[in-house]
């Protein structure tokens, strides 16, 4: 499925179509060139969970976590990772991060994530590809099974 994203506003409102379908265990796998607008759209999807205020971009730090009250201030509805795998140079680099342990019970948004391996295998996977467009951008949107029955955007 594509979707045009033709303003800021465009993929904020599909971002927030995206919180409010994600669950514990799911993966939105963010895909796209540099400046295509993957963290962007995980800020939209954070603030979509309840986030307020800023979201740094995971870009040196690998992976920021959110958590709901009373565990974390960030007041999300469910926890999340969010990771930039541009600087892994193997996807090892990803266990050696301990994201297996990040990941329990959370949902996690994933730039690059062909860097980390990949997870398009993983039923709960909601793979978005960005792509710069005159006006905006364009998402190719595909599913996991997980998802078939949430894809309403």
């Amino acid at each position: 499925m594509k979707i045009a994203l033709p303003d800021l506003a465009a993929m904020d409102r599909f971002g927030r179509a995206i919180a409010d379908a994600l669950r514990p265990e799911d993966v939105v796998a963010l895909e796209g060139g540099l400046g295509a607008g993957k963290t962007t759209l995980a800020r939209a999807i954070i603030a979509g969970l309840g986030h307020e205020g800023e979201v740094p971009s995971p870009s040196f730090a690998i992976v920021e976590v959110y958590d709901p009250p009373p565990l974390g201030q960030s007041a999300v509805r469910l926890p999340l990772v969010h990771a930039d795998f541009y600087r892994l140079a193997h996807p090892s680099e990803a266990d050696e991060i301990g994201l297996d342990d990040y990941r329990q019970g959370a949902a996690l948004i994933a730039e690059w994530p062909d860097h980390a391996g990949g997870f398009t295998h993983e039923p709960g996977c909601l793979s978005i590809t960005l792509e710069v467009a005159e006006e905006g951008r364009i998402a190719i949107v595909e599913g996991g099974a997980d998802w078939r029955d949430r894809l309403a955007f």
